[in-house]
């Protein structure tokens, strides 16, 4: 048996908006000294933490019902982790946003506000690979950003930010301008066959989501590369990002 530990339940929002030419997605970059993805163009997310699911949150989350605890304190944890990461916050009938606050279960509490769970549509499950020390179990969902909301780095884990076309964010990694790490690039090569946020979420309705854990495999150039299952519904990536891995 095994001693290693299990993955740590993570949630990851692909904040999405249509922007003049298409769509964008949001993205923040990580700050050099965090010890997981240090430096890469990452989306806002993070570990669901043990407040996450704590049950008075259960009356304040709308489209809960139906949600075991585990589900429900993954979108808890994807809207807090994307409310601490970037300003954003999900939630219904908001006059104003209000100012960060630690205690993230208080903050919706004492303003009495409704989490928009409904609003988070699953896009993506990965699980980091048997043989790496730090280990994620991460959903990743898709979710509209607020019109009347402005998307920022906090200046902390991340320190830099943008609204990037996926597709041009894929190029901006196969030239070399930016790191970004295998699941990421994944997503984003997914993301980039949507032309507007309508229909990324009709795409994501009509893919079923696929619980993907890459492994290890000795490509045709001879070099190890990441593969994953076919039927997850990933497209190829660009030929210059190959060397990440395979579908």
């Amino acid at each position: 048996m095994s001693d290693q530990p299990a993955p740590r339940l993570a949630a990851t929002v692909l904040l999405v908006r249509d922007g003049a030419s298409g769509l964008e997605v949001f993205m923040v970059e990580r700050h050099h000294q965090i010890d997981f993805a240090t430096g890469a163009l990452v989306f806002p997310g993070g570990k669901v933490d043990d407040a996450d699911l704590d049950p008075r949150l259960r009356a304040r989350c709308a489209g809960a019902a139906g949600l075991d605890d585990a589900a429900l304190a993954l979108r808890v944890a994807a809207i807090r982790e994307t409310f601490e990461e970037c300003g954003v916050l999900l939630a219904h009938g908001l006059t104003r946003a209000p100012a960060a606050d630690r205690d993230f279960t208080g903050l919706v509490l004492r303003e009495g506000l409704a989490l928009a769970c409904d609003r988070l549509v699953p896009f993506a499950h990965w699980i980091t690979p048997a043989v790496v020390p730090k280990r994620f179990d991460t959903h990743f969902f898709l979710a509209v950003a607020p019109a009347d909301q402005l998307a920022l780095h906090d200046g902390r884990e991340s320190v830099d930010s943008l609204w990037i076309a996926p597709a041009a964010a894929l190029a901006e990694a196969e030239a070399g301008r930016r790191t970004i790490i295998f699941p990421t690039l994944m997503n984003l090569a997914r993301l980039a066959q949507a032309r507007s946020v309508a229909d990324a979420f009709a795409r994501a309705a009509a893919q079923p989501v696929v619980t993907v854990q890459p492994a290890l495999a000795v490509g045709r150039s001879g070099k190890r590369e990441l593969r994953i299952l076919a039927e997850a519904g990933y497209p190829p990536l660009p030929r210059g990002l190959a060397k990440y891995g395979s579908v």
